[in-house]
Order: structure tokens, then C-alpha cells, then sequence
């Protein structure tokens, strides 16, 4: 039986290498996975939630250059080396973008940077400030690859970092729903009866209201909050999970290897854990990538709304929000930058469903 299933398994793998989108997206989700888990390491701007503000550059073009002097503190980041690399470090130094500079007698005079034409204000600061007079250290040119956005932080950071709460949602609102969704559905299906009637009920219920309704009442009966969305967006997407097990178990309940299960006295815990669910998790894995999409939908629906990950949190769909008015602006790349993101990635866990389906299928 395990060397059978392991040639299953090989020749599926082998199905699925043929499919080149179905690999692409494979790459491509490694990849947005890498960047949501490493991004403080790979961002411009490494502060927590990338949110070093500077309002004189606010809204700037891509390949946007400045010249900034940070001015440093006594304030010590007491923040481990690990949480740096995965939450980001606080701010220590305060970040003034200049236009120019001039050193005379022992003090810094800076303009600072002002846009649409205007004069910065002309301020001095002592070279005493920086350790060992060296100022050129905290005078640098500061690149800004995607731009800056309405309150003039670093949008490529942003972005690096919007991939988290994208991409993570799409696990734990999986998890969950497949948590949920396998308990109920394997009820229904295998003790079918009364069980199976009231499983059903609750599930038309639930799939009779609009799921992003259902979605904000959950997440204002827990709250505002980083979580709170995981968890709400988890407990709506249970019910397809629980439709596709039901209708699979009700099937596979009827088989010969069940039925010999059964007159060899294993307990229906047993049989539906190691012999059932093994056998009806090609489907599983389709409905769990497809879910995995419309979590980020809903997500980034929500944080348009204002009632999924809050400020200062870096959110793709909040982005959005901030900035759709943009358009008419004459900068709509502030808002289609995200949007592409959440396109490419909703995009590639559909072609990979859809590759899974055909290499899971036994029938081809």
C-alpha cells in the first residue's frame, strides 16, 4: 500500500513539473514567501512597519534621490538581533531630508528640502552632535526606488513589508478553515442521520450570508487588530472545506477498504483519520489553494475598508485605500503598485490549484 502510494505521489510530482505555470507559481510563491518573512532585511527603510516619515518628499516619483542628514540620539534599541531581522528596529535617529549643507566654525548649517519650488527653512546644528565630529557619516543620499507615499515614507519598504499580512493570512485562514471544515464535514458525512441533517443546516446558515459581510461582523465582535482578521476570515471559509469532505467521505464510506476496516473492529476515529481523509486529499489541496486566494481578497477588501490590519501597519489593500484618489491625480502608480502585487499573488496560487487538480487527477 505505501509503495503504491508512493508511486501516486511520484508520478503526480512528475504531472506537476510538466505544468510550466504551475512551476512559475510554485517559484513565485517561494519567492513573495521569502521576501514577507525576510523583508526588514531587504528594505531601504528597516524602522518597524517601514513608517520613517518625512513630509517634505511626500508623494515622489519613482527613482526619487535625496540627500539625509540623520542627527543622532542617546536613545539605545535595545531590540534583540533576531528581532530586528523579523520585526524591524525602532527609530534612534531623527531623519531631516536636506537640499545642502555648509560647515563653518565647528557648526552644520542645513537647508532643508522643500518641493513644488518653495525655500527650506535654514537651520544650524553643532558638530558636537555626532560622535567624533565625523558628520559626513549622517549625511547620505537617499534613493527611493518606488517612490514615497502621501505621508513621504519609503513605498518600495512598504510594499516588502504588505507581503506579510498577504501571505500569512493565507495560512492561517487555511489552517483554520481546513481545522473547522474537516471536523464538520467528516461528521456529516460518515455518521450522515440527524448529524448530517443539523452539520447541513449550520452550513447553509453560514453560506447564506454574504461572506464579506460575515467577515467585518466577526472582526467587530473580536475587535480591530492583526489577528482578529486572520481569525475571522478563517472561521468564513470553513464551510466549502466542510461541503467538498462531506460529499467525499459520504462516497468513500461505502468502499471496500472501509468496509473491511470496519469487520476488522478499527474505530471510526481511526477509519476516517488514516483511511478516508488520505484518499480525498487531492481535492482538499485545490479548494485549500483557491481559499488561500480568496483570503487575500478578503483581507485586502477589509484593510480598504479600514477594518483589517490598522495604521501603521503595512497592508496592501490599505495602500490602496490611502491612495486610490490618487488616480486622478496624476500619480496612479500608488495605487496600482499594490494592486499588481495582490494580483500576481492571488494569481499564482490559482495556477497552482488548477496545476494541482491535473496532477492529482488519476483519470489522466
Amino acid at each position: 500500500m505505501s509503495k503504491n502510494n508512493n508511486s501516486l505521489s511520484q508520478l503526480a510530482l512528475q504531472k506537476f513539473k510538466k505544468n510550466i505555470w504551475g512551476v512559475f507559481s510554485f517559484w513565485v510563491i517561494v519567492f513573495i514567501g521569502l521576501v514577507s518573512v525576510f523583508a526588514y532585511v531587504l528594505v531601504p527603510d528597516n524602522s518597524k512597519n517601514a513608517n520613517q516619515m518625512h513630509l517634505s518628499i511626500h508623494s515622489k516619483s519613482p527613482g526619487f534621490k535625496v540627500r539625509m542628514l540623520e542627527i543622532p540620539n542617546e536613545i539605545k534599541d535595545e531590540d534583540s538581533f533576531i528581532s530586528k531581522i523579523f520585526f524591524g528596529q525602532n527609530n534612534t535617529t531623527t531623519e531631516i531630508p536636506i537640499s545642502d549643507f555648509n560647515l563653518e566654525d565647528e557648526t552644520i548649517t542645513y537647508i532643508e528640502y522643500a518641493s513644488d519650488g518653495l525655500i527650506g527653512q535654514e537651520k544650524s546644528i553643532d558638530i558636537n552632535t555626532f560622535p567624533n565630529n565625523e558628520y559626513k557619516d549622517f549625511i547620505k543620499e537617499r534613493h527611493f526606488i518606488f517612490g514615497t507615499d502621501k505621508y513621504g515614507r519609503d513605498y518600495l519598504s512598504r510594499i516588502l513589508i504588505g507581503a506579510r499580512i498577504s501571505f500569512f493570512i493565507g495560512f492561517v485562514a487555511v489552517f483554520i478553515s481546513l481545522v473547522v471544515g474537516l471536523f464538520m464535514g467528516s461528521l456529516a458525512g460518515y455518521y450522515g442521520g440527524k448529524v448530517d441533517a443539523f452539520i447541513i443546516w449550520i452550513i447553509n446558515i453560514t453560506w447564506s450570508i454574504p461572506t464579506l459581510l460575515l467577515v467585518i461582523a466577526i472582526t467587530l465582535a473580536l475587535g480591530k487588530g492583526f489577528w482578529q482578521v486572520f481569525i475571522a476570515v478563517g472561521l468564513t471559509m470553513w464551510v466549502e472545506v466542510a461541503r467538498v469532505v462531506r460529499g467525499q467521505i459520504i462516497g468513500a464510506k461505502e468502499l471496500q477498504y472501509v468496509t473491511a476496516a470496519r469487520a476488522l473492529g478499527f474505530r471510526d476515529f481511526r477509519i476516517v483519520t488514516k483511511h478516508i481523509l488520505p484518499n480525498i486529499m487531492a481535492p482538499l489541496i485545490v479548494i485549500s489553494a483557491a481559499n488561500f486566494a480568496a483570503a487575500i481578497l478578503i483581507e485586502s477588501g477589509l484593510s480598504f475598508l479600514g477594518i483589517g490590519a490598522q495604521p501603521p501597519m503595512a497592508s496592501w489593500g490599505a495602500m490602496i485605500k490611502d491612495h486610490y484618489n490618487y488616480i486622478i491625480l496624476g500619480k496612479p502608480y500608488l495605487a496600482l503598485i499594490p494592486g499588481v502585487c495582490i494580483m500576481i499573488l492571488v494569481m499564482a496560487f490559482m495556477l497552482i490549484g488548477n496545476a494541482l487538480r491535473d496532477a492529482l487527477d488519476v483519470k489522466n
